[in-house]
Order: structure tokens, then sequence, then C-alpha cells
């Protein structure tokens, strides 16, 4: 931990300036924390970085112009001695992944007490991540869950049902992909199996659903 002489620089980045003037309001009351820079955007952020140097930045998630995942990612490329803490009011699974995946150390709420806050960022300046006790919990049932449809479809099955949710019946999926019928109708069976399902219709019913095809 810093001491108050040599302060733990702060950049925050958020496109609300309430949200941000806040976050100012509450580092001034730690004598070992400090702004050192706000920016509004995600492309701010990444031209304001170099110039302020801080130690830990607490970024938004979701912003108008580049997604704080996306900017996490550049920065820590940039940057790795930097730590990013995720600090949102979202706590949807593929945002939570993603902003770890980009490199955030920490993933928090903007419910987050203030000394909850300074702990995070202290920690984040050892090197040690902090997660909001829902989002642990979140990540914790999403390892649990069982996989979901179409997990194990192999590449060619994956081919075969593209086609099917464009309609294209057998003959003329086994034309496409330089196939006989009969192999055809052998991948449309193991779809149907692996997909639970009786008919075409409902394994591309299922697979719109789930979102298996872009």
């Amino acid at each position: 931990m810093k001491n108050p002489s040599n302060p733990i620089r702060v950049m925050l980045v958020d496109d609300h300036a309430m949200v941000r003037r806040g976050l100012a309001t509450f580092l001034m009351a730690y004598d070992d924390l400090e702004v050192a820079g706000e920016a509004e955007s995600g492309q701010q952020a990444l031209e304001l970085c170099a110039e302020v140097s801080p130690d830990v930045i607490l970024m938004d998630m979701k912003m108008p112009d580049i997604d704080g995942a996306t900017v996490t990612r550049t920065l820590r490329e940039q940057h790795p001695q930097i730590q990013i803490i995720a600090l949102t009011s979202f706590k949807e699974m593929k945002l939570i992944k993603n902003a770890l995946d980009a490199g955030a150390i920490s993933y928090l709420l903007k419910d987050v007490s203030a000394d909850e806050l300074a702990r995070a960022i202290r920690s984040a300046h050892a090197g040690h991540g902090t997660l909001a006790p829902e989002i642990g919990k979140a990540l914790v049932q999403a390892a649990n869950k069982p996989p979901g449809p179409g997990h194990d479809l192999t590449p060619r099955e994956r081919e075969v049902l593209v086609l099917l949710v464009e309609g294209l019946n057998n003959r003329q999926i086994a034309e496409e992909l330089h196939v006989s019928p009969s192999t055809i109708k052998s991948h449309v069976s193991n779809i149907l199996t692996k997909f639970g399902v009786y008919s075409r219709t409902e394994a591309v019913t299922l697979a719109l659903r789930e979102g298996l095809i872009s």
C-alpha cells in the first residue's frame, strides 16, 4: 500500500459526469488515494492514460463509443503495470467474462460502499483481485451449469445445422457439402439426438433460440 505522501493514483473512466464526480469526492476522503485523471469515453481513456500514468483505473463497462472490455484489453496490452477494476451496474455473465478475459483484475458493482471500493483499489494496486459477492456467486453458478444444447456437435454437424436453418433439404445440403444424401441424413439424425428433439423444425427453432447460429 502506498503511504499518504505517495498515494495510489486512480483514473476514472465513466461517461456519466455525476458518477465521476461522486467517485472523485469519495477518493478525496482517503489520504492514500488520489484522482489521476478522468475520462468520459473509451477513446479518451486510451489517450489520457499515457499522459497521467495511473496506478489503478476504475472502468465503466458500457460506454457509447468503445465498450469497457475493449478499452481494458487495449490498456492492459499497452500498460501491463496498470491494474483495472471494472466498476459497473450490470451483472450479465457475458459482461463479467468479457471484462475478466480482457484483463480486469476486479469486477465491482456501483452500489459498493466507499470503504469496500477503497480496499479493492488498494488490493488491485497490490496485484490482488476483488469480486462483488453477487459476481462471485454468478461465476460459481455458471461454472456448475450443465453445457447447453449444441456443445457436442461436430464441425460437420454444425455446417449441416447452418444449412438446415437456411431451409435446405437433405439433397440440397448433400450437394452443398459434396457428400451423399445418406451421409446428411445421418448427420441430421445425430443433431436431433444431441438436441433432444424429434424434428428438423424443432432443431432449427432451438438453434435460433440458443444463438447457436450467428
